[in-house]
């Protein structure tokens, strides 16, 4: 099986996106409405998750990265969570394939240690690895509880995202755990100086996940746009679609469009 990409939307910028661990590219779907007329769209479901379970293609993010980046044209690309992390890999490493890197509640750092106090705490994510191999409904179903905490309306995000997280299938257990060591690993806020895009940071203000703090501090060391969201958790295109798109204008309007016959 090769990687599932959706081609949606008939704008004149071309925008791919990438969603978070344990989802697919269907939870997009408010966004994608929300820039259907500005963007064309390449809504990726990431090795292991959705319709790309069984492509066998790693989920490490330059790995990743370089296999979406073969398979879509030039464009802007958006990451939100996990998706974020392989999102800035692809700019940092592919800057001719990425003309601009949109970060929705995603951070270079995932992880809180002695030298990076926004992030999360490292047992809650060794803990979920843990928890995988022991009951792995309950532990997927652990992590959108956290996803829904801080949105507007917490319990009925958790109902939309429970309904949605096997609308495609049961993500792969091994690329789980593959997400849950990226998240507990990687570390890209030295490389952040160095990046060569425009680059937009949008932050859902009652995230418990990403503490807004992260991006704000991630976007002013790459030059980068910073906005929250007031009433947003952890997945602000649920219920803040339009404002998401509103917060992305600049740089799609400051891309040079991109089409491909793809």
């Amino acid at each position: 099986m090769t990687l599932h990409i959706d081609k949606l939307g008939r704008g004149p910028v071309s925008l791919v996106m990438l969603h978070g661990w344990a989802m697919h590219g269907g939870v997009m779907a408010p966004l994608v409405e929300a820039l259907e007329n500005r963007c064309t769209m390449y809504v990726v479901d990431l090795p292991g998750h959705g319709y790309s379970r069984d492509c066998g293609i790693p989920l490490e993010p330059s790995a990743c990265a370089a296999a979406i980046a073969a398979k879509t044209p030039p464009a802007i690309w958006l990451g939100w969570s996990l998706g974020g992390l392989i999102a800035l890999t692809a700019a940092l490493d592919m800057p001719r394939q990425v003309r601009g890197l949109a970060m929705l509640c995603a951070t270079p750092k995932f992880v809180r240690d002695a030298s990076w106090s926004y992030g999360n705490d490292a047992s809650l994510v060794r803990q979920l690895a843990t928890d995988l191999e022991n009951d792995y409904h309950a532990t997927i179903e652990r992590f959108l509880a956290l996803e829904a905490m801080g949105s507007a309306d917490p319990r009925a995000e958790l109902r939309h995202l429970r309904t949605l997280v096997f609308a495609r299938g049961e993500p792969n257990l091994r690329v789980l755990q593959e997400g849950i060591q990226i998240l507990d690993n990687s570390d890209r806020r030295a490389a952040l100086p160095d990046l060569a895009v425009r680059s937009a940071w949008i932050a859902g203000r009652r995230d418990r996940l990403v503490p807004p703090q992260a991006m704000q501090w991630s976007a002013s060391q790459c030059a980068g746009s910073y906005q929250e969201i007031e009433h947003a958790g952890h997945a602000p295109f649920f219920g803040h679609a339009d404002v998401v798109a509103q917060a992305l204008q600049r740089l799609l309007a400051n891309t040079h469009p991109a089409m491909s016959p793809l």
